[in-house]
């Protein structure tokens, strides 16, 4: 089964960053598992987009940037909603990505401690470095593979340690609940996993493994097999983080030294890996979507290992490493990024909607009714994470 897997395990590596592990910690701690219902609801909703996204990749042979290009015939909105995709992917992943380098050293500086952790973000930047320069995209998902399946063994061990008490587990993940002041943490796990420039690689890479539309099974399963993991770690999270008492725990190493006088040592080296993988694959797959991005905004056609190409994710790669080792927080970007981030994510859902359902474009390969409905949905839920973003910048939440 494993040597089937390819794109999505790059795309479930991808939500899987510290950004997610921090709001599942926080959804174990201070809601017990009361919102596990709402991580299963970002799961499903993720692989309903990204399934989309992988099909049109694979039918056209090209990325979601080059067939909004294509699809939107008016230069006005065209360039308005490209300008608008270029903004989110490529300043939102620079300004994101020294938080990935950042949550990948707190996994370093639990497995080797603190005496050389200045030198950590360097030496993740140096590994985030070779992986993409020297290697391909076969040899990248391999790689891709073997790191998502450490995480996934670790935040689970972490979360059998717990014990936990499997009814209430199940009420947690099929009976909604919407506890008090739950609502923020909700739209936070559901914004972290449904995330809009993975609908982006996700389009791209799939042309990268497949070139048949007789493909198409084996990238719906490897979708489904790559979410449904993704979406394990995250309920993992959250499962362990349920069994702290205090509340002051705020990232994965708090919830570590919770752990650990009731678990003992393990809880802190489980957790010390796990966050080290999540950290330094979305570390690596940031500046990646962003390269594929540029290249389809300006139409480079480049190809994995082109100058262009690689001038995108080294900026992106060098601005994380430096940002998080001058301790230097760009807020006004992050809150450029997050509105940006904030529009694109309803807009892109809308459009990738309205174009599986085009024949023109997809032929036989369209949308059938209960994908719609699920698809509409989604849309809706998209439209209230953008407003919520947006509504958070501003100082309105």
């Amino acid at each position: 089964m494993f040597k089937k897997l390819g794109p999505g395990v790059l795309v479930a590596a991808a939500f899987i960053g510290p950004g997610t592990v921090t709001a599942c910690i926080l959804a174990g701690v201070n809601f017990g598992f009361s919102l596990l219902w709402a991580m299963l609801l970002s799961i499903i909703a993720t692989y309903v987009l990204q399934e989309m996204s992988a099909r049109l990749g694979i039918v056209t042979q090209k990325g979601l940037a080059d067939v909004i290009k294509q699809e939107l015939h008016n230069p006005w909105i065209r360039n308005s909603v490209i300008a608008l995709i270029f903004s989110a992917i490529i300043i939102g992943n620079a300004s994101y990505e020294a938080g990935n380098i950042g949550g990948a050293t707190l996994g370093m500086e639990a497995l080797f401690g603190m005496t050389y952790s200045n030198l950590y973000p360097f030496i993740l930047g140096g590994l985030a470095f070779i992986l993409l320069y020297l290697g391909s995209y076969k040899s990248l998902e391999k790689v891709f593979i073997v790191l998502v399946l450490i995480m996934s063994l670790s935040f689970v061990m972490t979360a059998i340690l717990t014990k936990p008490d499997i009814w209430e587990l199940i009420k947690g993940l099929f009976i909604p609940t919407i506890p008090e002041k739950g609502i923020l943490t909700i739209i936070a796990l559901v914004g972290t996993t449904v995330v809009p420039y993975n609908l982006f690689l996700h389009a791209a890479l799939v042309s990268e493994k497949w070139k048949s539309k007789d493909d198409l099974k084996l990238a719906k399963r490897d979708t489904l097999v790559s979410i449904i993991l993704g979406g394990l770690v995250s309920v993992s999270i959250i499962i362990s983080a349920a069994a702290i008492n205090s509340e002051e725990v705020n990232n994965v190493m708090d919830m570590a030294k919770a752990l650990e006088p009731l678990y003992g040592t393990a809880a802190l080296y489980f957790l010390g890996i796990g966050m080290f993988a999540a950290g330094i694959t979305s570390a690596i797959t940031a500046p990646l979507a962003a390269a594929y991005v540029a290249n389809s905004c300006f139409g480079w056609n480049a190809g994995f290992k082109d100058a262009k190409f690689r001038m995108i994710w080294i900026m992106i790669l060098i601005l994380g490493v430096f940002f998080l080792s001058f301790g230097i927080k760009p807020i006004e970007i992050i809150k450029f990024a997050q509105i940006t981030n904030g529009l694109l994510l309803p807009i892109i859902a809308v459009f990738l909607l309205w174009v599986v359902n085009r024949a023109g474009v997809m032929g036989e390969y369209k949308n059938n009714m209960m994908q719609n409905i699920f698809g509409g949905l989604i849309i809706l839920l998209s439209v209230l994470l953008g407003a919520k973003s947006i509504l958070t910048v501003l100082g309105v939440l």
